[in-house]
């Protein structure tokens, strides 16, 4: 039974999930670092919110761990590059709570633009100042979107209600998304100068950080309003600061601060900075509706291998998973195969998809077949590391799909390009799910996966299965199933055995000696 840690507030209703599902969970919010560190080995999943930090110290204590689920958009908390060398899956829930952030978003522009906290407290005082706060109408101002996904979709849909102009930058949209959303596409220069209020709906990255620095605000309209209920740190608090100061900005409303919890700031205490304490996912729907997706998601990942709303591996749905699974088998043996007999450094992997395998969802099918290729030299490697470690050893990897009829209703070929030859290995499912290897170097062959095989390859010329019985017979080796292909008589050949134990490095070595093999390797899987 999967285990998994919830270590920070959620919804019970997660905790109902899991058990219904049939994982064993544990509660335990409000965990130190080290206490997490001291625990988290024993769990296969980590549920978590913004406060729990899953740091490479934490990772490296996480020796089961193979999911992380965050319950909400942001991931900041998480160190995707640490969780992804050691296998984990990061997932979070990015729709649960989109329309409660989108509303807080609106009803932030709405605050700012009538100055209603500080017209609340000014009459909560007494003071009755009706001339003091003067506002700005929304109805047909230019609201600039910083970021058109899934929330800052849903803010374009609500100003347009409100008969504002919405204008959006972002570098993913493209030009038939914004006519579906009914926006304008400009760049960000464009936006600045633009915009009568700017809303920022993008994560917090190296490129955003202080996206919103003095340079910007000088290139924006006089008067603006901002708004932010994304990320703090997308913008530059003490530019802003100079431009509130300045007048180049009317007012703020801000929800996220660069650190939180935000006791001090330097944008506190003004009456045109309206400030909530990170509420943009606050409303009991949205609370409810994260709980529930990640410990859906979660649970499904743990159980059957459906990836949802992962950042870090390709999706698989619940329904393609059971589907995808024997192709999944067979992608990653094919790529142990080629690991296993490869001895020079691989400068690129080919996986080619033909037949029925063509149609489904391959990206799963690539990371098998890069995670089966590098298995032999690593033992860390797994599906989600697979295609960083590539990466970072130069691999190059390319994916083709054949729209082709051939010789089997299905077919995977990897083909590995190293720095001394190109070998490639095909294969297919035989009843559906047993995944067999059918050709070798364009050799045809039909052979099981099994957990001890020797492959040959060799001249063909008489002699040499002679040789291997009488060789296999001294040292009591066993053949469970000979399988022979060759290029023509008298050409290249190979031979894949299939043993029934384990063979020596000895006996290895007396055929890697024999005067016809040019090639001898044990693989297993």
């Amino acid at each position: 039974m999967p285990k998994v840690l919830i270590s920070d507030k959620i919804s019970n209703r997660a905790v109902e999930i899991f058990q219904e599902r049939g994982v064993e969970v544990d509660y335990k919010p409000g965990l130190s670092p080290d206490e997490l560190k001291a625990i988290i080995g024993d769990y296969d999943g980590l549920a978590i919110r913004s406060a729990t930090k899953v740091t490479p110290e934490v990772l490296d204590h996480a020796g089961n761990l193979k999911v992380v689920g965050r319950a909400g958009i942001g991931v900041d908390n998480v160190d995707q590059h640490a969780a992804t060398a050691k296998g984990v899956v990061v997932m979070n829930t990015p729709f649960g709570n989109s329309i409660t952030t989108a509303e807080h978003a609106i009803s932030m522009m709405m605050a700012c633009a009538r100055q209603i906290p500080a017209a609340n407290a000014s009459t909560h005082a007494g003071k009755w100042e009706k001339s003091k706060f003067m506002g700005v109408e929304l109805y047909g101002k230019v609201l600039g979107l910083l970021g058109a996904g899934n929330i800052g979709s849903i803010v374009a849909d609500r100003a347009q209600g409100l008969k504002m102009r919405v204008i959006a930058f972002d570098p993913f949209m493209s030009p038939e998304r914004a006519e579906e959303m009914g926006v304008e596409r400009v760049d960000l220069d464009t936006l600045f100068a633009r915009a009568d209020f700017i809303t920022i709906h993008t994560p917090l990255t190296d490129q955003t950080r202080n996206l919103l620095n003095a340079s910007a605000f000088d290139k924006m309209k006089q008067g603006v309003r901002i708004v932010n209920c994304a990320r703090g740190g997308i913008i530059d608090e003490a530019a802003l600061r100079d431009a509130l100061d300045a007048g180049k900005v009317a007012g703020a409303a801000l929800d996220v601060f660069a650190q939180e919890p935000a006791k001090e700031n330097v944008l506190f205490g003004r009456d045109d900075v309206v400030a909530t304490p990170h509420l943009g996912a606050s409303t009991e729907e949205a609370q409810e509706n994260v709980a529930i997706q990640v410990a859906e998601q979660m649970a499904d990942f743990l159980l059957t291998g459906a990836v949802t709303n992962a950042l870090n591996m390709p999706s698989v749905s619940a329904e393609d998973a059971p589907r995808l699974k024997p192709y999944m088998k067979l992608a990653e043996q094919l790529g142990s195969f080629a690991g296993q007999v490869t001895e020079t450094g691989i400068r690129r992997l080919v996986i080619e998809f033909e037949g029925h395998v063509a149609k489904l969802n391959t990206k799963p099918l690539v990371q098998a077949a890069i995670a089966g290729v590098l298995k032999p030299f690593s033992d860390a490697v797994n599906m989600v590391s697979a295609p960083v470690i590539a990466r970072e050893r130069g691999i190059e990897i390319s994916e083709v799909k054949h729209d082709r009829p051939g010789d089997y209703q299905t077919l995977i070929k990897l083909t590995v390009e190293s720095e001394r030859f190109t070998r490639s290995v095909s294969g297919t499912l035989f009843g559906g799910d047993k995944p067999r290897i059918v050709d070798i170097k364009g050799i045809q062959v039909e052979a099981p996966f099994s957990d001890n095989m020797l492959y040959i390859t060799n001249q063909d010329k008489p002699g040499l299965i002679g040789h291997l019985g009488t060789l296999f017979s001294t040292h009591g080796v066993n053949i469970a199933s000979f399988h022979l292909g060759r290029t023509e008589a008298g050409g290249d050949a190979i031979a894949l055995v299939e043993l029934d134990s384990e063979m020596s490095d000895d006996v290895l070595a007396e055929i890697s000696a024999l005067p016809l093999v040019t090639q001898a390797k044990r693989v297993n899987f």
